[in-house]
């Protein structure tokens, strides 16, 4: 058990799992989102050349299903201009991140002499140059200033595509920086997230010395 918070003032005490399993909840509903992204993106768009499609004949369907695509794009105009599957990615990668922001800013407080709940192990942990004893939580804190990065990678392709003309135009090659260094970012964060996580361990009794107390 552990005190669990609101307005970070000390409420009501929770299992330590049942907090945790809030988590679940939030990266169940991720998974779900990039799934859903994944199926509005299985569409080919052979054909549609550079703006109004090919002259030349194409059997578009039988292409897609030998490619292992479930649809064909239907207008050539939209699916060369198209960027909505990069931006709703983005987005859904951004909520992720969000909630990974969340889960490390929780292992930082816990972390702390005040709340002492969880020690990191020394390999997620920094000294002080001056205070080597300490043990700063920098690599739960890099993950939590990763989440504005590519929050504002999903804000920066916003920007990019809200007033262009029809149809292609060469704004769009700015888009590969902002998807490649989302996917990058976001993969790099939960690869070392679940490795912090591995070497977490737990202080049943400071978990429980605040519920003994009376709150004020």
């Amino acid at each position: 058990m552990l005190p669990n918070y609101t307005h970070l003032q000390r409420a009501q005490p929770v299992y330590f799992a049942h907090h945790l399993l809030a988590y679940v909840e939030m990266l169940a509903r991720d998974t779900e989102r990039l799934a859903d992204c994944q199926r509005r993106a299985d569409v080919l768009p052979l054909g549609s050349g550079a703006l109004a499609g090919s002259t030349i004949p194409l059997n578009r369907e039988r292409v897609a299903g030998l490619l292992g695509f479930s649809a064909v794009s239907q207008n050539s105009l939209d699916a060369v201009s198209d960027r909505d599957f990069i931006v709703e990615y983005a987005a859904a990668d951004a909520l992720l991140a969000a909630h990974l922001s969340l889960l490390t800013e929780d292992l930082v407080l816990w972390s702390t002499a005040e709340f002492g709940f969880i020690r990191i192990g020394d390999a997620f942990t920094t000294g002080s140059s001056l205070m080597p004893q300490k043990k700063n939580p920098d690599v739960a804190e890099f993950v939590r200033g990763k989440s504005g990065r590519v929050i504002g990678n999903l804000v920066a392709l916003l920007m990019l595509i809200r007033g262009l003309p029809m149809t292609y135009n060469r704004d769009l090659q700015e888009d590969k920086e902002r998807l490649f260094d989302t996917v990058d970012t976001v993969r790099q964060s939960l690869t070392v997230l679940a490795a912090i996580l591995g070497d977490v361990s737990v202080s049943a009794a400071a978990c429980a010395d605040p519920l003994l107390l009376p709150l004020r």
